[in-house]
């Protein structure tokens, strides 16, 4: 996220965070977020509209009453809010716009998550959704076939996901699969993952091990990482039985690899030069 970005989109978190704390607190925020979501497609879809809410040429003022003009009875007065002040900011790129909106509709359903304590349920299920689907070609093809209708990826998604984890990871995953700019339902996964991690003020680190790690294991893997990185590691285990011993830590683009497969094949890179 760059400053431009980061800034403009600071300004639309605030506005974000009003409609949610309104009247204490009750605002269906998994509500807010399908609207906001349904904005963000249709205007991803439109290049004329996207420009026009987009154009810096224009008072922020302007575009705001424009989008009023537009929204007013298709989608709740909270949407309508965070709307206006996305399209209110100078965007570097048109397409900024419509990540932003992306980004607050996750931030409205993590913030559900969160109220009802399952902030951490979801991130987990997200992870593991993650690693299914990487590990099953046939699963990550349709899921990521631009070819097959939306509805069809996201009625899939809700088949296999909708008995057994919380509905906020539900609606998360199927507004992956949907994406917009044309992003990978792989990638959109991760940025949702990044932004649970931030909302904990936590650091993401994927874990891999050939065998499950006890809980005292990981608790003082967790507790070692945390005093490492000066905030709180959450930690996603893989087990992979070819690492065949030793742990492997990935936090962003940082790897600390000590598993035994790894030592093996530096070994064998060494005695071949």
């Amino acid at each position: 996220m760059d400053s431009t970005f980061r800034r403009a989109y600071q300004e639309a978190e605030a506005a974000l965070g009003e409609v949610l704390a309104h009247e204490g607190g009750s605002v269906d925020a998994a509500r807010l977020a399908d609207e906001v979501w349904s904005v963000a497609h249709v205007v991803d879809a439109n290049p004329t509209l996207r420009r026009n809410l987009a154009d810096p040429s224009r008072e922020g003022a302007d575009k705001a009453a424009l989008a009023e003009r537009l929204l007013n009875g298709k989608v709740g007065v909270g949407a309508v809010h965070v709307v206006k002040a996305v399209v209110a900011q100078r965007w570097k790129e048109q397409g900024d716009l419509v990540s932003a909106l992306e980004r607050l509709g996750v931030e409205a359903v993590l913030t559900h998550a969160q109220r009802n304590n399952r902030l951490g349920q979801v991130e987990d299920e997200l992870f593991r959704f993650t690693r299914i689907v990487e590990s099953t070609p046939d699963l990550q093809a349709a899921l990521s076939d631009r070819r097959a209708r939306p509805q069809a990826r996201a009625a899939l998604v809700d088949r296999l996901l909708s008995v057994k984890t919380a509905p906020e990871t539900v609606r998360l995953a199927t507004q992956a699969v949907a994406g917009t700019r044309g992003r990978r339902f792989d990638r959109a996964l991760a940025a949702y993952l990044e932004q649970a991690a931030a909302r904990q003020n936590a650091v993401t680190a994927t874990v891999t091990t050939a065998v499950p790690l006890s809980g005292e294991q990981l608790d003082r893997l967790v507790g070692v990482l945390s005093r490492q990185y000066g905030r709180q590691v959450h930690a996603n285990v893989v087990i992979d039985e070819d690492v065949v011993g030793g742990i492997k830590v990935e936090i962003g683009e940082e790897v600390l690899d000590g598993t035994v497969s790894t030592r093996l094949s530096t070994a064998r890179r060494l005695m071949t030069t």
